[in-house]
């Protein structure tokens, strides 16, 4: 059975989170702040951390940084649980070295399919550093994710696109990933009729551009920038070494790549069996998620852009969307919308 450590000061959700992970046959141990949490965490060693941000005397940041300073904490696997969901807080949390983000609220799936991904991550990991030698895991300098984007920071060009502006087109030689610094970014594709397709939105500390790592073949869909965007590149071949060195950026990159399968399936899956009415209302919450907005933000975005998520015409998304307004799920000002009801929008079916 393995331990987990739950540090957050909100007792109710603290009791009803640690009641959540024994039913699913761990054994939890919990803290009330993060003063408390570090010492637990030393004494005992679990093998993982589950932490909030927020809390009195010591916050999320402080448990991590102090963990990272002690041989026997510092490699235990970390998720923060937060309702901060800011870029920069995130982006703070994975520069101090967590493994995972998630916000409130969160729901069991989540939660358990995390720290399962975050247990099995740290089994391999484990593994893996037993069987080379000791020199060559020192010498794996960027250990996540987090480690290669600001790699690519470090090391990639700048490039500046203004919106519409093509980044990439189906067909031209795959040899650069991008790092987007600022700004949204489309995949697509045109079908046989030549209607428009959005495989995938990017936003800011999101890579794409990838094909294949080993094979030279050509960019499968185009990039399209769809607001002013900065992009950090780098070629093809320069991540190739960095993977080949660092064996857990690239499983990190694997995971990555499987969620975005997981994702286009899923969109997939919705487009050929959904109806009109949920096409278009998850196509708003997406286009939102993505676009890194609360719910009462408004959102900028073509009818165009979001028919084509949705996989309708966009005369009909456009009368779906005033019946949307007329049952105050939205609010449409020009090119505008802002969420006025999340929970019913999901609720649509």
């Amino acid at each position: 059975m393995k331990t987990i450590l739950l540090i957050e000061d909100d007792i109710v959700l603290r009791e009803n989170t640690a009641e959540l992970l024994e039913l699913s046959n761990y054994k939890v141990l919990t803290a009330p702040n993060g003063s408390v949490g570090v010492g637990v965490a030393k004494k005992s060693l679990p093998d993982i951390i589950v932490c909030d941000i927020m809390m009195p005397e010591l916050d999320g940041y402080g448990v991590l940084e102090a963990l990272s300073k002690h041989q026997e904490t510092k490699n235990i696997p970390f998720i923060y649980l937060s309702a901060k969901t800011e870029q920069q807080d995130v982006r703070k949390g994975m520069n101090l070295g967590a493994d995972d983000y998630l916000t409130k609220p969160y729901n069991e799936t989540d939660l358990i399919s995390a720290i399962e991904s975050r247990l099995a991550k740290a089994s391999i990991l484990k593994e893996s550093n037993n069987a080379s030698n000791p020199s060559d895991t020192e010498n794996n300098e960027l250990r996540t994710l987090n480690d290669l984007k600001n790699f690519l920071d470090d090391n990639g060009e700048t490039v500046h696109y203004s919106e519409g502006d093509s980044i990439y087109k189906e067909g031209d030689h795959s040899n650069t990933i991008y790092l987007i610094s600022s700004g949204i970014v489309k995949c697509h594709k045109l079908d046989e009729k030549g209607k428009e397709l959005i495989t995938a939105l990017y936003k800011e500390d999101d890579l794409f551009g990838y094909t294949s790592f080993i094979q030279n073949i050509p960019y499968q869909e185009s990039a399209t920038a769809i607001k002013n965007s900065t992009l950090v590149s780098v070629s093809k071949v320069v991540l190739k070494e960095v993977l080949i060195k660092n064996h857990e950026v690239a499983i990190e990159l694997m995971e990555l790549l499987t969620d975005n399968l997981f994702n286009v399936k899923n969109q997939l899956l919705q487009m050929a069996y959904g109806s009109v009415n949920q096409k278009t209302a998850q196509t708003i919450i997406k286009f939102s998620e993505r676009l890194n907005r609360k719910p009462g933000d408004a959102i900028r975005i073509s009818r165009s852009d979001l028919a084509s998520v949705a996989g309708i015409a966009t005369e009909t998304l456009i009368r779906t969307m005033t019946l949307f307004k007329k049952q105050g799920l939205i609010e449409i000002e020009g090119r505008n919308i802002k969420i006025l009801d999340l929970e019913r929008l999901k609720e649509i079916y």
